[in-house]
């Protein structure tokens, strides 16, 4: 490789994993609490990991299966990469390990911090947070060095052939991209079937525990509330973890393949553009290591400082990278500099946009949370209507902005000349990398919540005292706010990341069509352009993609369709599977009356059981319906209807996933203000409301608005790899 600063990628992957087990092995030294504490943890870890087992040998013969399809497309037919079942495998390996990794500090780690909140509350604040940065850098540690394995290694065995170098080097990232197939399935098994998991248990606590019997949150004597701890970490880490893994991973290689078909007429700087979101994504690395060290907090610290403390942290770590990104790219030697920082910039401020956005709409500190609590007052349904406007008002601010940062990345890096398309998309693509380049800590800021709300659960559960509670609750509201914000970052990313992979896939196109001899491509009038050198103009062209072209209309309206179909099939998975935690939380309740008492205890294995075969039975149709779609679609309708497709899905579901996603966000943060003492409290009228508007937020929150967004770019993915066999054998 001959560009220097390429090696600061590996660098920075090998220094986040020996930095995330370093955090690992500290919090493991870390007293673990009184032998109750333990116990109570052992069973949380137990059931999260059996869960995870179980969603592993479903997935292993999933991908084994599609994997037999790929060779049979690659080797039989020739239609497909023949990297594909080996990169799809490992894609899907790499990030089921991030999320096992993550899990498994998780489930150590709420113990060890409920344990530190009966004498500090800094202390366990540390813990939370640098357990949740284990999962933050694992995950841009693997999937940033899985990048580099595999970019070095198709560098050294694709050859040039007859095409030249330029066309070699867009050969070898459109390859890379087959990586994120498996990322990007294995993310959405993992967060669909983590959603499905927690909130069937979360529903059945609440509904049965809460407002059926009057029992505290995270009460001992609620059979479910084991399986509401485990399912906040097979949903909230692995499930998480897996998603952002894939937006991380599919980002930087849709931006490098973008890249490569930029600068097509330079060979040198076609090599810059390839490296330059490798190289961003390792500074994002090195800085995000730095910034986890900047949060720290004082004894007593209230809301608004504990929220400074994260904020510190990733605040200076997206500074950092606005000014050392730009020294960097002047000593790649990037062409039009200023314009690719800008791109970067309008990636990081789109981000930070949308998480104080998020915030905003969510947190119980602003007016749109605490009017929904009001409006509990009136009862279950005045709740739930406030919570719906307050959703669907929340997506014009992530919308408009997604948007601003897309126009300005493409102007930017386009020189202000709408003619140079390729040149404009590459920034879209770079801007996606900048919204992601410290991944590292935004996401251990998310992870840091279930291990909050799991220490919180086992500090109710153990009979701590008062004390330490308000503190493992001051670490839990926090954790929601985080969780919340992290949330609408992941949907965010999404929109840029599907935006860049759909750019991506008329280049991918355009490889397949020279692969089946298709060297010349009639615009029509006799005009003919060669195929190696046509711009994604002449694609359009060739193609009629536009808005009078029926087959993209049809493409648009069942992108938009998949999206609510889709998120109907997971709302009423979490309904089926919520319904048999409540039976059997009832069933316990009634046959065998000292539970209540607390003479007895509760049978908490049966209800962990319950979520994962509900899960497990439930997660496999929604996952299919992203593979099925881009496929079916490509037959059918071709390539223009593809790309409607890909349209389609992606303006509805970002919108539906950000109002999903905030609705319940906010109805659950108006539960927890009323809780805090305010409309009466707990156990009051207006209590009981929110605690409905909670679980009826449960699945949007938690499984189908974070689905959406894995949903929106697994279909573009799947798009790029079945690109020859639409090519090939689309009827139309």
């Amino acid at each position: 490789m001959n560009e220097i600063v390429f090696w600061i990628a590996p660098i920075a992957a090998i220094a986040a994993l020996v930095y995330a087990r370093g955090f690992y092995k500290e919090m493991i030294r870390q007293d673990q609490g009184t032998a109750l504490m333990q116990e109570i943890g052992g069973h949380v870890s137990r059931g999260a990991m059996a869960y995870l087992w179980q969603q592993y040998k479903i997935m292993l013969v999933v991908f084994a299966a599609l994997a037999v399809v790929f060779a049979v497309l690659a080797y039989q037919f020739h239609v497909q990469s023949t990297w594909l079942p080996v990169t799809f495998l490992c894609g899907g390996f790499f990030s089921a390990l991030a999320g096992y990794f993550g899990m498994k500090t998780a489930t150590q780690a709420s113990t060890r911090t409920a344990a530190a909140a009966r004498t500090s509350l800094p202390d366990a604040l540390r813990i939370a947070f640098r357990s949740g940065a284990v999962m933050g850098l694992v995950v841009v540690g693997l999937g940033l060095g899985n990048i580099v394995f595999w970019f070095i290694l198709a560098n050294l065995l694709i050859p040039a052939g007859d095409t030249g170098e330029t066309h070699r080097m867009v050969l070898i990232t459109t390859t890379t991209l087959t990586f994120g197939m498996g990322a990007s399935l294995q993310a959405m098994f993992a967060r669909v079937g983590g959603g499905i998991f927690t909130k069937a248990a979360d529903v059945g606590a609440d509904l049965v525990g809460k407002v059926e019997s009057g029992i505290p949150e995270d009460d001992p004597r609620n059979p479910a509330v084991i399986a509401d701890n485990v399912g906040d970490n097979v949903g909230d880490v692995a499930g998480m973890g897996a998603d952002l893994f894939e937006s991380y991973v599919g980002s930087i290689l849709a931006a490098s393949a973008l890249g490569a078909a930029a600068f097509m007429h330079d060979p040198a700087l076609q090599m810059k553009a390839v490296v330059a979101p490798i190289m961003i994504a390792g500074l994002g690395i090195l800085l995000s290591i730095l910034g986890v060290y900047l949060v720290k907090t004082e004894e007593g610290a209230n809301q608004k400082q504990l929220l400074d403390a994260l904020g510190r942290g990733i605040n200076s770590s997206a500074a950092m990278i606005v000014v050392v990104s730009l020294a960097f790219l002047f000593l790649l030697g990037m062409p039009n500099v200023w314009g690719i920082w800008g791109a970067v910039i309008a990636g990081l401020v789109s981000g930070v946009i949308i998480g104080r956005s998020t915030e905003y709409y969510t947190s119980p500190s602003y007016s749109p949370t605490r009017q929904i609590a009001s409006q509990a007052e009136g009862g279950a349904a005045t709740l739930v209507i406030a919570g719906i406007g307050v959703g669907m008002l929340s997506t014009a601010i992530p919308v408009l902005t997604v948007g601003a940062g897309t126009l300005l990345a493409f102007l930017f890096a386009s020189g202000f000349d709408p003619s140079q398309m390729n040149q404009g998309l590459y920034g879209v693509g770079i801007a996606a990398v900048g919204m992601l380049s410290t991944l590292g800590i935004t996401l251990a800021s998310d992870a840091y919540g279930p291990i909050a709300d799991n220490a919180g659960g086992n500090a109710e559960m153990s009979g701590l005292g008062p004390d330490v509670r308000a503190r493992t609750d001051a670490l839990d509201a926090l954790g929601n706010t985080t969780a919340a914000t992290g949330k609408g970052f992941a949907i965010g990313s999404a929109a840029l990341t599907a935006l860049a992979l759909l750019a991506s896939y008329v280049e991918v196109v355009r490889m397949e069509l020279i692969k089946i001899g298709t060297t010349v491509l009639t615009l029509g009038h006799g005009t003919t352009v060669p195929t190696d050198t046509a711009t994604l103009t002449d694609f359009m062209t060739y193609y009629s993609v536009n808005l009078l072209n029926p087959t993209v209309l049809v493409g648009v309206l069942i992108g938009a369709m998949v999206a609510f179909a889709f998120s109907g099939m997971t709302v009423q998975a979490v309904g089926r599977a919520a319904l048999l935690m409540v039976e059997e939380v009832r069933r316990q309740f009634r046959e065998d009356a000292g539970i209540l008492k607390g003479t007895s205890q509760p049978d908490y294995e049966r209800c962990v059981a319950i979520s994962t075969l509900g899960a497990q039975r439930e997660m496999v149709v929604p996952a299919l319906i992203a593979v099925i779609a881009p496929v079916v679609t490509g037959l059918l309708l071709g390539v223009a209807g593809v790309i409607g497709l890909l349209v389609g899905g992606l303006s509805s579901g970002f919108v539906l996933a950000v109002f999903l996603s905030n609705s319940g966000g906010a109805w659950d943060n108006a539960k927890k203000h009323i809780e805090a003492g305010h409309h009466g409290g707990k156990n009051s009228r207006a209590h009981r409301a929110a605690v409905i508007g909670d679980t009826v937020g449960d699945p949007f929150k938690d499984t189908s608005g974070p689905s959406l967004n894995i949903l929106i770019k697994l279909m573009s993915i799947v798009a790029i790899i079945m690109a020859g066999v639409t090519v090939t054998y689309s009827l139309l």
